[in-house]
């Protein structure tokens, strides 16, 4: 069996991705790795090539912007389209997976393998927000997503490449995996924050409210989130640490729950009771 790893990357420096992260957490069980890397305005492509070059390969074009949205899926089709793995393990550049998943995932290809009837698996999902403590639950955050596929041409990222279906119309067969997708696409500091969200209204992503247009991103009070108790992924240590309002966060919420269990033994959960109305960002 191998397993190819994928992704798309483009002004990764610009906007503070964890693309090194992000690469290098799934990186173990891949046999390759492939990035579609676009036309950038940041060193981009040189940062792609120091990571890893006995297993990541490149691919290079430039990005259609006139497709809005259409263009990552376009490009994450692209990016797969070089995969030659039984399988294909897709991240986006703010996405990280936890060393305690990759065996259990590897075991799920392995099993799953020679069973035609299973097209993908699914992750569960947490969205850290303004905090690597604090995690979105209300709509519209979605809670889960395929992110390994089956690698025989039959299935494509479709829309703003945030989900993947069966070319030919039909369901995509799933199984559903214990492990997580940690999202960190809205860690950052106000200012960056703030231009990530009008570059993603430039280019058809979203549409932002007023406080979305200010020069500084309000986060709000972290306290009104789900807490998260559990580790993060190893090669996230040093941006955590890094991070000071995380680290107020983080005090708080020991003051708060010093008596939970969950704290004591740091346990990577996440609260089955969503939202029933979206809080506002």
């Amino acid at each position: 069996m191998k397993i190819s790893g994928f992704t798309i990357a483009r002004n990764i420096e610009k906007y503070s991705y964890p693309y090194k992260e992000a690469i290098l957490s799934v990186l173990p069980i891949c046999d390759e790795f492939i990035v579609n890397v676009g036309n950038s305005e940041d060193n981009t492509l040189e940062l792609i090539r120091g990571i890893a070059p006995d297993k990541i390969r490149i691919v290079t074009g430039e990005w259609d912007d006139s497709k809005g949205k259409e263009m990552l899926s376009v490009e994450t089709n692209f990016a797969m389209s070089h995969c030659r793995g039984d399988w294909a393990f897709y991240v986006q550049l703010d996405e990280v997976v936890h060393e305690k998943d990759l065996k259990v995932l590897k075991g799920y290809m392995t099993k799953y393998l020679g069973d035609p009837g299973v097209d993908a698996f699914r992750f569960k999902w947490l969205h850290f927000y303004g905090s690597y403590y604090r995690y979105r639950i209300d709509p519209p955050w979605y809670q889960k997503q395929d992110r390994i596929v089956r690698n025989n041409g039959t299935v494509e990222s479709y829309g703003d490449a945030w989900a993947f279906r069966k070319k030919d119309g039909t369901e995509l067969r799933t199984v559903k995996t214990p492990c997580f997708i940690y999202h960190y696409g809205w860690v950052n500091p106000p200012g960056l924050m703030a231009r990530k969200r009008r570059n993603a209204e430039n280019i058809g992503f979203a549409r932002l409210g007023d406080n979305e247009r200010k020069e500084e991103y309000d986060f709000g009070d972290p306290g009104r989130f789900p807490v998260y108790f559990g580790t993060h992924p190893a090669v996230m240590s040093g941006k955590v640490l890094a991070h000071a309002p995380s680290r107020e966060d983080r005090r708080n919420i020991i003051k708060r729950y010093f008596w939970s269990p969950f704290l004591w033994f740091g346990v990577r959960y996440k609260t089955f009771l969503r939202g029933k109305k979206s809080i506002p960002v």
